[in-house]
């Protein structure tokens, strides 16, 4: 889909930031010196499906078509990343939108300049051996819950359920258990009673029949119902004062990643399965292509924040964290889609 210039000044104009980053224009020149090159991404659990853009971005070379040296800096979860960006360790967060609104209410402004995730993809299930007489949520009380990490994008959409269901975070006890193999064996070995987990540590529960699901926001208008609207998700964001100071790299940055979100688009769940590490299957190709198709819809086209997710992602935050002031926050500084917009004049096809 190409997009015009004028459809460009309408985007950036509906976000209320065109212009709001200094030294960056519409009509800058491609070949513009990047201010830095070599930098680091963080991410927290890389295999998953919920983070694949970035894998793509990085597996085709495009970072190093945009001049880019990039270094993906893994974690046990999204909370443990954006710690590393916090404290200096990494540049760039590929991680949950609504860490940028939990920054910013402790008075840190980090911005979403480009997306992953048009839906969470994170699925809740309850253990088939350990609660195999689930019949409600109020069945969790007293509960482990296993999640990525605590505080990580999956511990809060247990948290929004429980709270959508008369329950408090506190009435569960939340334990880490990391976004790949570990995860599928604290469930089959009952160190956990149930788990919040992405695809494709979720598919592989299902097949074995290990778990029963009762929250799928894979797809679109599930996620939609259970927060009430589009709830963008994974993304890229970083420190507002990392785009002031680096606008030509942020726009390669999100140049690779619109890149990226088209290929997916465009390709082949075999082509996709044959470009990921093999550890990225976990012992299962044909599974792993099955999760593929069931979060396809979940995974953003084109790297722009839908208009009414910042809301929706503000809303849902402000549910489950206690004493949350939502009129505290400025939803116009956690996002923009003007270097998004731009990348897809650049690339209008992958």
């Amino acid at each position: 889909m190409s997009i015009s210039r004028r459809e460009l000044l309408k985007t950036a104009g509906a976000a209320g930031l065109l212009g709001a980053v200094p030294g960056l224009s519409f009509a800058q020149n491609l070949a513009a010196p990047l201010e830095k090159k070599a930098l680091t991404i963080a991410v927290g659990g890389q295999p998953l499906i919920y983070y694949l853009p970035l894998s793509v971005a990085h597996l085709k070379g495009y970072f190093k078509a945009e001049g880019l040296d990039v270094t993906i800096a893994d974690f046990a979860g999204g909370s443990k990343a954006l710690q590393a960006v916090v404290g200096g360790s990494a540049d760039v967060v590929s991680g949950a939108f609504e860490h940028t609104i939990n920054l910013q209410a402790k008075g840190q402004f980090y911005r979403c300049f480009v997306l992953q995730g048009r839906a969470p993809m994170i699925v809740l299930g309850v253990s088939r051996k350990t609660m195999a007489g689930y019949q409600s949520p109020a069945d969790l009380k007293g509960k482990k819950v296993g999640v990525t990490a605590p505080g990580s994008s999956t511990n809060m959409m247990v948290s929004f359920f429980l709270a959508q269901h008369g329950l408090k975070p506190t009435d569960v006890s939340f334990i880490g258990v990391g976004a790949g193999a570990g995860a599928v064996t604290a469930l089959r070995s009952g160190q956990i009673d149930a788990i919040a987990n992405l695809d494709p540590v979720i598919s592989t529960l299902v097949k074995e029949d290990a778990i029963h699901i009762i929250a799928d926001t894979r797809a679109l208008n599930d996620a939609q119902k259970i927060f009430g609207g589009n709830m963008p998700s994974g993304c890229l964001y970083t420190a507002q004062a990392f785009i002031d100071a680096n606008p030509n790299t942020t726009q390669a940055l999100a140049n690779a990643m619109v890149r990226a979100d088209k290929w997916i688009q465009a390709s082949s769940v075999d082509d996709i399965a044959k470009l990921v590490p093999e550890s990225y299957l976990l012992g299962d190709p044909d599974l792993y292509k099955l999760a593929l198709k069931g979060n396809r819809e979940g995974l953003s086209p084109d790297g722009l924040v839908p208009e009414d997710g910042p809301k929706t992602a503000l809303n849902a935050l402000a549910e489950f964290v206690p004493n949350f002031d939502r009129t505290a926050i400025d939803v116009s500084r956690i996002w923009t889609n003007q270097f998004a917009a731009k990348a897809n004049q650049t690339y209008p096809h992958a």
